[in-house]
């Protein structure tokens, strides 16, 4: 019999950021821990999409100590929490009821693997790649400066830390001799010379890039590793665009399609009512980008990278018009329609992780959820 882990919910926020990680996230995203104590045991988890009254009262009846969710339930900065108010209600009743609450929302739209990937998937698309274009803005150089002998010692941590990834290649870096001076004042501790006295020293330029996001941590670590008291060091905005994934997906079906046919066919796989469709019934469709919930924002990318087709939710009338004068074709499948799949498919992704590590945990779904959209025929 094979022993179980106890697992604490700071594990189980580990295993959902390596499947929807936070930077990813949008600015103005709202994901991760929204309530919970990080040093509680968690047993038994249910995954929804909203974090509905129906959803705290269906985890207080499973003794579930975590509830997994798509949309945050705090987006932003609480005023006052009261129960009263819809958001205070349910914290409230999480509270009271020991549910902590986590959410992986944009960033589980971009994640590798992740919502975007799985509706592509239900689509059947093959050739799947990213939609969104690279962004420009998300590297660093990096250049500080070391006594030499000391090199190897700080650019090890850094690279431990995250920096020095190029495409495919890690531990990229650059370094060059040179001639350090400085002068400490009276109340310095140098590693090298003596306090009030001119010195020169033999140091080594160090460059390497590292991504924005995990700026603060190899910052610090390296700070920690350098032998200097006060370590200088150059942060240098970089253009380069960044890879990797990124919001939406763009693919192609096995074999064309008119718009109608294929209208029915999104309809009938991601089983809902109905679906609204902009263009000709008759134009062909082979090459379709889709973005689950309200995935407009994708709609130039899409238009750039030839799509035929867009598939997502929250479709406006004006955006209608430009697509359809733009000669594209839009399938809104509504923002519940389209996002769905994230409840199976994140409880299938927290199994295998949970079962690699031995934690005993059950993962249950949420299965009363509906779209309060009513279509009525």
């Amino acid at each position: 019999m094979v022993e179980k882990n106890t697992a604490r919910l700071a594990d189980i926020v580990g295993l959902i950021n390596s499947i929807s990680p936070p930077h990813l996230a949008e600015d103005w995203d709202n994901v991760g821990l929204q309530v919970g104590d990080l040093t509680a045991p968690v047993r038994r988890i249910l995954v929804c999409l909203d974090v509905e009254r129906g959803a705290v009262e269906e985890a207080a009846r499973l003794g579930a100590e975590l509830i997994v969710c798509h949309h945050p339930l705090i987006f932003h900065p609480l005023k006052r929490l009261t129960p009263s108010d819809p958001a205070g209600d349910i914290i409230y009743r999480a509270i009271q009821q020991d549910i902590a609450i986590v959410a992986a929302h944009t960033n589980l739209d971009r994640a590798v693997d992740g919502l975007n990937d799985w509706l592509a998937a239900q689509l059947d698309l093959g050739e799947v790649s990213s939609l969104e274009r690279p962004r420009s803005d998300g590297y660093y150089k990096l250049v500080i400066y070391v006594p030499s002998g000391h090199e190897n010692a700080v650019m090890e941590t850094m690279f431990a830390a995250g920096a020095g990834h190029i495409g495919a290649y890690d531990r990229c870096s650059f370094r060059t001799n040179g001639t350090g001076t400085f002068r400490g004042g009276s109340d310095t501790d140098p590693f090298i010379g003596t306090p009030g006295i001119h010195e020169e020293t033999e140091e080594l330029r160090l460059e390497t890039i590292i991504p924005i996001y995990l700026r603060e941590r190899i910052i610090s670590r390296m700070i920690k590793a350098h032998p200097y008291e006060e370590v200088a060091y150059d942060l240098i905005p970089l253009a380069n665009p960044v890879a990797g994934p990124g919001l939406g997906r763009i693919g192609v079906l096995s074999m064309k399609l008119p718009l109608a046919t294929f209208a029915r066919q999104v309809k009938n796989v991601l089983d809902v009512a109905a679906v609204r469709m902009v263009g000709n019934a008759d134009q062909l469709i082979r090459k379709v980008a889709v973005c689950g919930g309200g995935g407009m924002v994708t709609y130039a990318d899409a238009l750039r990278q030839g799509a035929d087709c867009l598939v997502s939710g929250d479709i406006k009338f004006h955006e209608a018009q430009r697509a359809r004068a733009d000669g594209m074709a839009l399938i809104d499948a509504g923002h519940f329609g389209t996002e769905k799949i994230m409840i199976e498919k994140m409880a299938e992704r927290l199994t295998s992780l949970i079962a690699e590590r031995r934690f005993g945990i059950e993962i249950f779904t949420m299965k009363t959820e509906q779209d309060p959209f009513i279509t009525i025929t």
